[in-house]
């Protein structure tokens, strides 16, 4: 492959790409606006992308994948809510948990259903996509970037997503004024983990057609790393997610044509530490983040 059309391949295959990371961006940008912070995003992209392609597997059908996945990611993004803010458990390790749970559960569905623990079967099929001149970008990618700007609009010029900002600015004001804080904190890391899980789904049966033990690698913590780099603002969330898309397409591409495998596939990982510490200091985090708060 001559060089201009390798740069070519990874710049569409970056979009594909930077599809999970936005998506769960999107989703930790609504969950810590709200003043949670999930970094059980981990786990949840995880789960979901073995929720999606052991549906897959037994029904043949990619889009209830899919929707498996979402559902995955919204029962744990529930369930993240109930301990963080009806039980106020410390929500650093609720999320740790949940990144622990996921993996040893995974691991053993694996077992289960496919008696052994490395990886599944591919699962047949694709997702619907669109065409750019010869290359494919796949639908749910487009989606993705809908849903970032839909989340702007819905954060910075609705009612509604100001009573939430204002859930993780300030929290006793907005019940003074009316807002259920824990309403809106349940319904936000519902919502987080929603999207999160069809950035998993979008993961197991898009990128890798398979599920393999671990296969999250890191990217809950890269989209993590993304809301800082964002400010927490879903619009620069969709350059965010695209750099790491790039990187981890360009690690991919660069492997085949000049080896060094190993090297090459810290790309995304030393992206995300630069970034963090590029950010870290410009950065303003919702003003109560992490904090629980209960009614007097």
């Amino acid at each position: 492959m001559v060089e201009a059309e390798l740069w070519l391949f990874v710049l569409i295959s970056s979009l594909s790409y930077m599809t999970p990371i936005l998506l769960a961006t999107i989703g930790e940008i609504i969950t810590e606006r709200s003043g949670i912070v999930n970094v059980g995003i981990e786990g949840i992209l995880l789960s979901s992308a073995f929720a999606s392609v052991a549906t897959s597997f037994f029904s043949g059908s990619m889009l209830l994948g899919v929707l498996a996945g979402t559902l995955a990611g919204a029962l744990l993004g529930a369930l993240f809510g109930l301990f963080a803010v009806y039980l106020r458990a410390d929500q650093i390790i609720a999320g740790l948990a949940i990144n622990m749970a996921s993996y040893g559960f995974t691991v053993l569905g694996l077992i289960a259903i496919w008696g052994h623990h490395g990886a599944s079967p591919r699962v047949e099929g694709q997702l619907p996509y669109f065409s750019i001149g010869q290359s494919t970008v796949p639908l749910l990618t487009l989606l993705a970037i809908l849903i970032a700007v839909l989340s702007w609009f819905f954060l910075f010029r609705t009612r509604t997503g100001l009573a939430l900002r204002a859930c993780g600015e300030e929290p006793r004001a907005a019940d003074a004024m009316g807002v259920n804080t824990y309403r809106y904190r349940i319904a936000a890391t519902t919502l987080g983990g929603t999207l999160a899980g069809l950035g998993g789904a979008f993961l197991a049966l898009e990128i890798a057609g398979v599920f393999t033990r671990g296969m999250s690698a890191g990217m809950g913590f890269i989209a993590l790393a993304n809301v800082a780099f964002s400010g927490w603002n879903p619009l620069p969330a969709v350059f965010g997610a695209y750099v790491f898309g790039f990187l981890s397409a360009a690690a991919d591409a660069l492997q085949q044509e000049v080896g060094y495998a190993y090297l090459l596939k810290t790309l995304p990982y030393l992206g995300t530490l630069a970034i963090t510490v590029l950010t870290a200091r410009r950065s303003r985090a919702p003003l109560r983040l992490g904090v629980p708060y209960a009614r007097e």
